[in-house]
């Protein structure tokens, strides 16, 4: 399936309901099930990982298929390592290439029981759950954050609790520290100083939560806010004091032409002059923001520098091999400069003719190209559906702004 994406006018107006937020979804789920915690979670997230999530704590088998939800991977990988009964847990043909030895030697190290099925390092995975003594250990400050989130949602449950030791430079801190402030507010304290995380042995405690909007959604609507020639969008759902590490992207978007104003259960973006001429920026805390800034920042012929990318490569696809390979379907000539580092000097080529973005099975390409519309008629997306994995309704909610999105 491919969706060709056009508008008549550069004029952007209209209100968005935003995804409840897929990082906080599964963590509460993973949660309240560690808890035996039945009460329903508000506004839990609709997008494909969080259904995963949902179906396969809710399964009576003893083996489970995440398709491509990373997260859902993840966590479960811990969690199950922890519940008495021997488990299978596989995925999709590109979950089978996506490493977690890392997650998964750290775990063994505790008490848990993990082999491989199939290649060394690599899903599916055979987990013999059993009771955790835990106490430390040591993992790289580069890792995955999802692979330190899964150790710590288990942590309280362990013996001896757990203190996660992380040497060298740290990445993706706000998603490590977002998953500390929703453990405490079921009950966990922590403690985080300097390289290491503390997380004694507790109790998480049974309450009623609601998930807030997601800020990784609302960079999309920005995007298209910065390449409009005016308008005015409300965003519905977002909270001013959010623990999603997305929320960082205001200052940057303001850069690139954004305005934003908060309200009461949202928040107004507003179309402003922009007088950036170079985007230099770390995204250490967001690397999920990518996409959507190299895209923005391209339309815009805005050159940029940015760093602390070193965890897109082992995403949904290789992010920084898909920006610059479909960016360059259009013209732009962008530079891996060094590992986590992806560059635009301004440099162009003959942009190639009835160009169709690919998506790898990536919903944030999809959805970090689709602003291209506001510049190029008829700009044509395949495989448009990947969007489900976080952002279900993204393509109605664009025809609701005036946008024809057609098959």
């Amino acid at each position: 399936m491919q969706y060709s994406i056009s508008k008549n006018n550069n004029l952007l107006e209209g209100r968005i309901i935003l995804p409840a937020s897929k990082s906080i979804s599964n963590r509460v789920q993973i949660i309240n099930a560690i808890s035996n915690n039945f009460e329903p979670v508000k506004n839990l997230s609709d997008c494909d990982d969080s259904r995963a999530m949902q179906r396969i704590l809710n399964s009576n088998t003893n083996s489970f298929d995440v398709g491509h939800a990373g997260t859902t991977m993840r966590f479960l990988t811990a969690y199950l390592s922890k519940i008495v009964g021997e488990w299978t847990l596989t995925g999709s043909h590109r979950m089978k290439e996506r490493p977690i030895g890392v997650l998964v030697d750290a775990l063994n190290s505790i008490g848990a029981q993990i082999t491989y099925l199939e290649k060394e390092g690599y899903p599916p995975l055979k987990i013999f759950g059993s009771n955790l003594t835990g106490e430390e250990v040591e993992l790289k400050g580069n890792t995955s954050s999802q692979y330190i989130t899964a150790l710590l949602l288990i942590a309280p449950t362990l013996e001896k609790g757990l203190r996660i030791k992380l040497s060298g430079k740290i990445v993706s801190r706000s998603y490590i520290e977002m998953t500390l402030n929703i453990m405490e507010e079921f009950g966990i304290k922590s403690e985080f100083k300097g390289q290491e995380i503390f997380v004694p042995n507790q109790t998480y405690q049974r309450i009623p939560y609601a998930v807030e909007g997601d800020w990784s959604g609302a960079s999309y609507w920005f995007a298209f806010m910065a390449l409009a020639d005016e308008g005015k969008l409300y965003l519905d759902g977002l909270k001013r004091h959010s623990f999603q590490g997305d929320s960082g992207l205001i200052p940057v978007f303001e850069m690139l032409g954004v305005k934003a104003q908060f309200s009461k259960r949202g928040m107004f973006i507003e179309k402003m002059e922009s007088k950036c001429t170079k985007l230099k920026f770390d995204f250490n805390q967001m690397p999920d923001l990518a996409q959507t800034f190299a895209v923005c920042a391209c339309l815009k012929n805005i050159p940029f520098h940015f760093t602390g990318l070193e965890t897109l490569k082992i995403k949904e696809t290789d992010r920084i091999f898909a920006l610059i390979t479909e960016l360059g379907k259009l013209g732009y000539v962008l530079n891996e400069p060094a590992d986590g580092e992806l560059a635009w000097n301004g440099a162009k080529k003959t942009e190639e003719e009835n160009i169709v973005i690919e998506t790898y099975h990536d919903h944030r390409m999809a959805m970090a190209f689709a602003p291209i519309a506001l510049v190029r008629p008829n700009i044509v997306i395949d495989s448009p559906d990947v969007v489900k994995k976080s952002y279900p309704n993204f393509w109605e909610q664009l025809k609701d702004v005036g946008f024809e999105v057609t098959e």
